[in-house]
């Protein structure tokens, strides 16, 4: 279960069958693992149903609970300066 906080910590938010490819574990197992985290409040899951090129995907979106990935690099928005 290390391995897909990692993952997660790391990529953040993916799709059930995304993180059990680049964690290397099989899909069954990786959702095992998912709920476990689940019920321990680790990670936080949702159904989720995309559509890529017109077929349609089904899939758990899970990202770790409470965590908030660091900022993208490059150049950020200005803000409003008050006179």
């Amino acid at each position: 279960m290390n391995e897909i906080l990692k993952y997660l910590k790391k990529h953040g938010e993916k799709l059930d069958a995304e993180i059990a490819e680049g964690a290397g574990l099989s899909l069954s197992k990786t959702r095992n693992y998912l709920a476990e985290l689940a019920a321990k409040n680790e990670v936080v899951l949702c159904d989720s149903i995309r559509f890529e090129k017109g077929k349609k995907i089904e899939g758990i979106l899970c990202r770790v609970a409470g965590f908030t990935p660091p900022a993208a690099p490059g150049r950020k928005a200005k803000g409003s300066t008050i006179n």
